[in-house]
């Protein structure tokens, strides 16, 4: 059975975001870039698929600039087994990214899709929905736990009132939570290894489908400085500091 992941490059998660003086957008020069961790634990999980002998082979791909090679091959020294990249200047939004996706996924032909449930610039939570709902595949989102039997694939998923489990018919789209699994280190052999994987890029205008967002971003703004907490004398006060002054109750 493929498997495929997908990888997305973002700012480390250890990094100290900066806005651009513009407010255009995030400083991006010279800022260290990793892969979104929530797709890490989605390659986690694909390479673990392969380990148990369900998954035969495990193909990541990623959507953005040339520099995304990077991101591609720690997933290779991870353990996937080769990679293609849909290059492209323009920042696609989730719906175009989606509809990438899907003409990845036509050409390469998996039994199963594997993505972070989201990613840590955005935080948007769309790509997988809007990809399962182009393919009209199954999906199960937000999974901690993914167990194959045959043709269908029983996903566990964290809800607001606990945990549900859901059986999927393959193909099927996943979209893996933080408490998936743990996602290894890559170890200096594995690196050397993933230089020789194999690593096709394809520019994003010779799939068929415009990269270009619906979205226009007016301007990005940090947050608001918190300020200095109070110490109040009673509950009472509290309660009237609440109503008057913060004027949330």
């Amino acid at each position: 059975m493929k498997v495929l992941v997908t990888v997305k490059r973002v700012i480390d998660h250890n990094v100290k975001v900066r806005v651009k003086a513009d407010q255009s957008g995030v400083e991006l020069d010279n800022v260290k870039m990793s892969i979104n961790p929530f797709c890490e634990i989605a390659v986690e999980e694909a390479v673990r698929l392969k380990e148990k002998g369900i998954a035969t082979e495990v193909v990541a791909v990623s959507i953005g600039p040339a520099a995304a090679h990077e991101q591609l091959r720690t997933a290779l020294a991870m353990g996937a087994d080769r990679a293609v990249l849909v290059e492209t200047a323009a920042t696609p939004g989730a719906l175009a990214v989606a509809k990438l996706l899907k003409a990845v996924v036509e050409r390469e032909q998996p039994r199963l899709v594997l993505l972070g449930k989201q990613a840590i610039d955005s935080d948007n939570n769309q790509t997988g929905q809007m990809l399962a709902a182009l393919l009209d595949w199954p999906q199960g989102t937000f999974a901690s736990a993914v167990d194959i039997d045959g043709e269908r694939v029983q996903v566990t998923r964290e809800v607001d009132g606990g945990l549900q489990t859901v059986s999927l018919a393959l193909p099927a789209i996943v979209t893996a939570d933080l408490r998936l699994n743990e996602p290894r280190y890559a170890t200096l052999p594995n690196i050397m290894k993933a230089k020789k994987k194999p690593l096709e890029t394809l520019a994003a205008d010779t799939l068929g489908t415009s990269v270009e967002s619906s979205l226009t971003t007016l301007r990005v703004e940090p947050p608001a400085e918190r300020s200095g907490g109070v110490k109040v004398e009673s509950v009472a006060q509290l309660v009237e500091r609440l109503k008057t002054e913060a004027k949330v109750i």
